[in-house]
């Protein structure tokens, strides 16, 4: 098994969020786009929330993104997994981005949603402690990837909503 990479942020100054995947699947790594999967349902939630949905281009969505104060990055920069499922993460390869460097540019971002559990628990677990403490607001939100069939489309929709009320300080 090879180690695999991620993408770099999307993120614009003036960001005010940002949302944490985990790391990249296959679909994705493939097409170097975050949540390319076509039954991810990702875009369309930014679609139905922000006008980014998957019919536009792939840069008008990142500029609407960024237009709402919102970057979009994963937890993990590399690791080995076999499948796109965070379950077949091999745990003792993962190396997560640099986010200290991160947050000193992007000073902005007070909240931090997670797409799913995966990244927060990495993200607690590799990132939280040598962060400043009480910085930032966190907040999971339900996977909109396919594995996560466990809720609806309305309910993920709901959900999401969250990343629409962002305070404007």
């Amino acid at each position: 098994m090879s180690l695999l990479a991620g993408f770099p942020p999307l993120v614009a100054p003036g960001a005010r969020a940002l949302i944490l995947g985990s790391m990249p699947g296959k679909a994705s790594l493939a097409a170097a786009r975050y949540y390319a999967h076509e039954r991810n349902s990702f875009w369309r939630i930014m679609g139905d929330l922000l006008d980014a949905g998957p019919d536009r281009p792939y840069a008008e969505r990142l500029h609407r993104l960024a237009g709402a104060g919102i970057a979009v990055w994963d937890v993990i920069a590399a690791c080995e997994r076999e499948s796109s499922l965070d379950a077949d993460i091999v745990s003792a390869t993962v190396r997560v981005n640099d986010f200290q460097s991160f947050f000193a540019v992007y000073r902005d971002i007070r909240v931090i949603f997670f797409n799913g559990a995966a990244a927060e628990t990495n993200f607690r677990r590799h990132v939280l402690p040598g962060l400043e403490e009480g910085r930032f607001v966190l907040q999971r939100l339900p996977s909109t990837s396919p594995a996560h069939a466990a809720l609806t489309y309305a309910e993920k929709l709901a959900a999401w909503s969250a990343i629409v009320a962002l305070p404007n300080n």
